[in-house]
């Protein structure tokens, strides 16, 4: 340790305050609580500083600011990392930038302002003397979380320096003869795994459900799919793509010489504290392979409730009387990117309980259920969901989960437990409740078992919120009120709208998050009658229309009268089409 920085850090500590005085003084610390750590120091040892965290009697950050005082250093509450001039990370790693809690933020001739989660960090501090070669190192102390996420941004502005570095002869030398290269290279030597670490960061951070890399004829497209639309996110040289190919494929352990076949791989990566399962697909297209990674917070994403999903009225009773069902089969439908996973997570998180057995079967587990029971199909060892159901049989199980219904094999074994008692959820790909039936049938299952096994179908699709900090009221159109099915022309001047604007909240889309737009068709014996006729879609959603289903399309309408979304994003969702006939 150099003893002339030392000497510096230990010149700030004054003579005459006590850490307890300043924390009397600027906190909502009491005489008494000061008194009361006091005593357990003097019995039991340690710091008073984590005494008094340890009893919470004071919050870290007033800790922080205690000690910031008694040294004479500056804390600084607003890193502002805008300001923050990028070019000073340009040779310190971001591992080691998080690892020790440390950002360069200005530079003068012979010093250098860093900002440092911890005051005593003596060694990151020597280590920025040796970076920048700087006689003055002079600290500002900052939050650990304020400065992590200073870290992210400073950084993630330096990335698109960082592609440029990408030479035209790195296509060469990232492909084939130098992988190994890239793998051993650490993140300051390989600007290409610099780029895909931050790319993956950022996808993670904008909360995008699939990255996509596209090649083209002259330039490299990536994509982030966020709240279920494909956003541009970069532009690049068509040079770059190969060596981002390369690594991404290294990472999820596939073959990079094989360039003319799909491939599959997983990619497991921290980002932010967050484990995640990263699915890669490859397929080769005429400008090369195009990548397609699907990004899941692995076992630890929060099951929310029904009713935040959008559930409410008349239908949210529908599905809890569904939800209490001895035996039986709960089906969610919808297109991939539907929201069906969440719905059954969400479902088994309201029957959860020390007196239920609850088994699950997915692909892939993405909801940690506490209490439940939860497998994950594996094609490289033959588990599949019939396998896995199967076995559930001989589990005394209460409710089983399949993650999806595919085959007639899973199909039958599911309509099998719950004509022995076990209460079964699922999902299948399609277009409405309506329309489950006979898709069943199609699998080759007879229609009286499909009828006097299934108790519900809830349909649904995933609608952007439009953003509460930018949207606009407006009046609405007479086209836009027959969109809604709202034909009165003389409630016009009652209603309004909201459209979508922009602001840096919803990074410029208008949108920001999303909810659920369903219908919930519940058997009783008039459908189950038309399911044995083998009566055809059409037939069986008109007689659950005459019975009080709520269509997609009015319950999405509820929702824009109600300001949660837009006109535009219901109908782009539900491929509505309103004919402009004989309106004004």
């Amino acid at each position: 340790m150099d003893t002339k920085l030392q000497n510096q850090i230990v010149d700030h500590l004054p003579n005459d305050p006590r850490i307890g005085e300043i924390l009397l003084k600027h906190t909502s610390l009491t005489n008494e609580q000061l008194d009361e750590a006091l005593a357990a120091k003097d019995k039991e040892g340690g710091r008073l500083g984590d005494i008094l965290l340890a009893k919470k009697f004071v919050l870290p950050h007033e800790m922080m600011r205690a000690l910031c005082v008694q040294m004479g250093l500056r804390y600084e509450e607003d890193l502002k990392p805008i300001e923050i001039d990028p070019a000073l990370v340009n040779n310190i790693p971001i591992n080691y930038a998080k690892q020790r809690g440390i950002l360069p933020l200005v530079k003068g001739e012979e010093s250098v302002t860093v900002a440092v989660g911890d005051p005593f960090n003596l060694e990151g501090l020597e280590d920025m003397r040796v970076f920048f070669e700087a006689v003055d190192i002079r600290p500002v102390i900052s939050s650990p979380m304020r400065i992590q996420d200073a870290i992210n941004k400073v950084y993630e502005r330096n990335t698109g320096d960082v592609i440029e570095n990408i030479s035209e002869e790195d296509e060469e030398s990232y492909d084939l003869e130098s992988s190994v290269d890239i793998l051993d290279a650490t993140e300051d030597e390989a600007p290409v795994i610099r780029f895909v670490n931050s790319m993956i960061h950022r996808a993670v951070k904008e909360k995008a459900s699939d990255i996509h890399v596209e090649p083209y004829d002259k330039e490299v497209v990536i994509r982030f799919r966020i709240d279920g639309v494909l956003q541009d996110i970069l532009h690049q040289p068509r040079h770059v793509h190969a060596a981002v190919t390369s690594r991404i494929k290294i990472m999820a352990n596939l073959d990079i010489a094989e360039k003319r076949l799909p491939q599959d791989g997983r990619i497991f990566r921290k980002v932010a504290g967050k484990e995640i399962d990263i699915r890669l697909s490859t397929v080769p297209t005429q400008y090369g392979e195009r990548l397609v990674m699907r990004l899941l917070e692995k076992g630890g994403s929060l099951v929310t409730s029904l009713e935040a999903l959008g559930f409410e009225g008349e239908t949210l009773k529908i599905i809890n009387r569904l939800c209490k069902l001895e035996n039986g089969i709960v089906l969610i439908t919808g297109p991939t990117g539907s929201g069906k996973s969440t719905t059954m997570a969400a479902a088994l998180r309201k029957i959860s309980s020390p007196d239920i057995n609850i088994l699950t079967i997915e692909d892939p587990i993405e909801y940690q259920l506490p209490g439940a029971g939860q497998v994950q199909t594996n094609d490289k060892i033959d588990l599949t969901f019939a396998k896995a159901l199967r076995s559930f049989l001989r589990q005394d199980p209460d409710v089983i989960m399949v993650g999806e219904i595919r085959d007639s094999e899973t199909a039958d074994l599911a309509i099998t437990a719950s004509l022995t008692g076990h209460l079964v959820f699922s999902s299948m790909h399609t277009n409405d409740a309506s329309g489950t039936f006979p898709r069943i049938t199609d699998m080759g299952i007879e229609p009286f078992l499909v009828a006097s096994s299934i108790e519900g179908v809830i349909a649904q699709r995933l609608l952007r919120r439009v953003c509460e900090k930018c949207r606009e009221a407006y009046t609405p159109s007479a086209l836009e009120l027959q969109t809604l099915g709202i034909n009165t022309q003389a409630v016009r001047g009652d209603i309004k709208l909201y459209c979508a604007k922009s602001c840096a909240s919803c990074n410029n889309t208008g949108y920001s998050g999303r909810i659920n737009v369903h219908e919930v068709l519940k058997m009783d014996d008039d459908i189950r009658a038309l399911i044995i006729q083998n009566a055809d879609a059409s037939q069986i959603r008109r007689k659950a229309m005459e019975k009080g289903m709520i269509s997609m399309q009015e319950d999405g309408a509820r929702k824009v009268l109600a300001g949660v979304t837009t006109v535009q994003e219901l109908t782009r969702v539900l491929s509505i089409s309103v004919v402009e006939e004989g309106v004004s």
